[in-house]
C-alpha cells in the first residue's frame, strides 16, 4: 500500500485530523526565498524579504532537492490532484481553451494527441477524496485544472466545495484591484468596457481598491480558516496565489525596500515579499483560531522560476536564464531550474524543527502524503496508477527507500520561448545522476548533480555505462506510462524512444 496505515495508530491521528494546507506559489523558483536552498546562501536569497517563510523552515523541513512534475504549470497541479505523472494522465502541458492545442510552433516536431482539456468529471482527485472522508476543501486564487467551457474549468468540479477566484487560465489578467483584475483595467480602458479570459473572477467587492491581488486572496482564505474553525470542520485549502506570475508588477507599498535594484527586478521582489506577507496572514489567523497547532502545512512551487523573458538582470548582470542560479535556465526548460523548487513542510509534533532533507521529491507525491496525512486511502482502482510516493517516512526522519528511485519528466512540447533546455524533452534523475532525452535531435545529455547542479559538464561522452543504464530506465518508465512522445512533423510519427534512438545513434558511423 501506498500510505502508511500506522499513522492511524498514532497519538496525534487516532482521534483527531488534522488540518492542511498546501501554499502552491505559481513560477517560484529555487532562490526565490530567503531560506537557503543551495549548499550556502546566494545572491537571490539575500535580496528577498520572506520572514514567513524563514519561519516555516525554522518550525519544519526544508527540501533541497524537490521538484515540480513539469517545467509548466498545468501538468504540475493536476499532478498534484491525482498522483499521476504527466507521462501517465497524458496532461503534458498548460490549458486554457476546450479542445485548443496551446503547444508553441517547432519547426520539426508537434505534440501528440495528449489531454488537452486537462481534468474533468469523473477523474479521482485530491479534493474529492478529502471531500468524502469529511474535510472541508477550499481552494483559493490559480486554479487552472481545466479549459474553459468545459467542467473542469471549474473548481467545485473537481471536489473543492469553495472556489475563490479559480478558473480555467492560468495567469492573471492584473494583479490590482484598482484595475478590477482585468486586462482591459490594466491597459488603461474602463475595465467593464470589454473582457477577457486573463480576467480574474468572483473578487468583485476588491474592484476599485488599491489592493494587491495576493492580498485580497489572503483576505478571503483567512475568511474560510475562520468559519472552519468556528464550525469545527477540518479543513484541506489550497492557497494558489496567481504571484509571482506574470505580468510582473510591482505591489507599489513595498519598492521603498528595494531602491538598489533594476525596476523590472524591484518589482518581482514585491511580488515575492507579498506571498510572503500573505503566508504572514494566515499563520496568524491559525494562531488566532488555535489551529496552528493542528495544521499540517505544504509550501511548494508549480515550476521553476521564469528567466526566459520579463525579468531584470540577475544578480551577475545577466539578462535571461541566470535567475535560479546556480541552477541552470527556468521556466520551461528540461535543466534543473526548470524543475527544481522550493518545498517547505510544517507538521507539528511530527517534523523535526530545523531539518533538512536532501532527498529528490516530486510534487505527484503530495497527492499520497496528504491523504496519508488525513488518514484516507487511495481507492484501490486507482492506486496502480499513481506514481507519487508518501513522504511520511521522510518527514518523520526516518530513512526510507526513497533516495533509490527514479523521477520522471515528459513534456512532449514547444514552449514558446528559446533558451538552455527549452524544447520537447523527456529526463529522469536517479540519485545523483540526470539523464536528459531531447526529442528533436533524439540527443542525449548526462550529468552528475551531486558534483554539477548547474550542469555545466555533459558526461554522456565519457559516463557510457551511467548513461546506458539511465537511458534503459528512462525508457522503461516510459512505456510503463504509455507516455506520447513528441511526432515528427515529416514523418507524422512519434519519435523514437529512448532506448531505440541510442540503438539507431550507436549504429551512425
Amino acid at each position: 500500500m501506498l500510505i502508511f496505515l500506522s499513522l492511524l495508530n498514532c497519538p496525534s491521528h487516532a482521534n483527531h485530523r488534522p488540518n492542511i494546507l498546501l501554499i502552491l506559489i505559481d513560477d517560484l523558483g529555487w532562490q526565490d526565498l530567503a531560506v537557503p536552498l543551495h549548499t550556502e546562501p546566494t545572491p537571490f536569497n539575500e535580496r528577498y524579504r520572506t520572514p514567513n517563510v524563514e519561519r516555516l523552515a525554522r518550525e519544519g523541513m526544508r527540501f533541497t532537492d524537490a521538484y515540480a512534475s513539469s517545467p509548466v504549470c498545468t501538468p504540475t497541479r493536476t499532478s498534484i490532484m491525482t498522483g499521476m505523472s504527466p507521462a501517465r494522465s497524458r496532461i503534458t502541458y498548460w490549458t486554457l481553451h476546450k479542445d485548443r492545442d496551446t503547444s508553441a510552433n517547432h519547426p520539426n516536431l508537434r505534440a501528440p494527441a495528449w489531454r488537452l482539456n486537462g481534468l474533468q468529471l469523473g477523474d479521482v482527485t485530491l479534493p474529492a477524496l478529502l471531500r468524502d472522508a469529511g474535510y472541508r476543501t477550499i481552494h483559493v486564487g490559480k486554479a487552472h485544472f481545466g479549459t474553459h467551457d468545459t467542467p473542469g474549468g471549474d473548481p467545485t468540479n473537481l471536489g473543492f466545495e469553495v472556489n475563490i477566484a479559480g478558473h480555467a487560465s492560468g495567469g492573471p489578467a492584473s494583479h490590482y484591484g484598482l484595475h478590477h483584475f482585468t486586462v482591459a483595467g490594466r491597459q488603461g480602458q474602463d475595465p467593464s468596457s470589454s473582457s477577457s479570459v486573463w480576467d480574474i473572477p468572483g473578487l468583485e467587492k476588491y474592484h476599485g481598491q488599491d489592493i494587491y491581488l495576493t492580498e485580497a486572496l489572503a483576505i478571503e482564505a483567512v475568511g474560510e480558516i475562520e468559519r472552519a474553525a468556528e464550525d469545527d470542520t477540518p479543513f484541506y485549502m489550497n492557497f494558489a496565489p496567481y504571484a509571482v506570475h506574470a505580468p510582473i508588477m510591482a505591489n507599489r507599498r513595498l519598492l521603498e525596500h528595494y531602491p538598489d535594484l533594476d525596476p523590472r527586478e524591484a518589482a518581482y521582489a514585491t511580488m515575492v515579499e507579498t506571498y510572503d506577507n500573505a503566508i504572514g496572514e494566515l499563520l496568524d489567523a491559525l494562531e488566532r483560531t488555535g489551529e496552528l497547532d493542528d495544521t499540517v502545512i505544504i509550501f511548494h512551487s508549480d515550476n521553476g522560476g521564469l528567466s526566459a523573458h520579463a525579468r531584470g538582470p540577475a544578480p551577475d548582470g545577466s539578462p535571461a536564464h541566470t535567475h535560479n542560479a546556480p541552477l541552470r535556465s527556468g521556466k520551461g526548460s528540461a535543466y534543473e531550474g526548470g524543475t527544481r523548487v522550493p518545498m517547505i513542510v510544517r507538521w507539528p509534533g511530527v517534523v523535526e524543527p530545523g531539518s533538512i532533507s536532501r532527498t529528490p521529491t516530486i510534487s505527484h507525491d503530495l497527492f499520497p502524503t496528504i491523504l496519508a496525512i488525513a488518514g484516507v486511502e487511495i481507492p484501490a482502482e486507482q492506486e496502480p496508477s499513481v506514481d507519487g510516493r508518501d513522504l511520511a517516512g521522510l518527514l518523520r526522519g526516518r530513512a526510507t527507500d526513497l533516495g533509490d528511485r527514479s523521477l520522471l519528466w515528459h513534456m512532449p512540447h514547444e514552449w514558446g520561448s528559446d533558451g538552455p533546455g527549452i524544447d520537447p524533452f523527456s529526463s529522469l534523475r536517479e540519485g545523483r545522476w540526470k539523464v536528459l532525452y531531447f526529442h528533436a535531435d533524439r540527443r542525449f545529455e548526462l550529468y552528475d548533480l551531486a558534483e554539477d547542479p548547474g550542469e555545466t559538464n555533459d558526461l554522456a561522452g565519457s559516463q557510457v555505462l551511467v548513461l546506458r543504464r539511465l537511458v534503459g530506465e528512462l525508457d522503461k518508465r516510459l512505456r510503463d506510462c504509455a507516455a506520447q512522445l513528441s511526432l515528427d512533423k515529416e514523418t507524422g510519427e512519434s519519435v523514437e524512444m529512448p532506448l531505440d534512438a541510442m540503438k539507431r545513434r550507436s549504429r551512425t558511423p
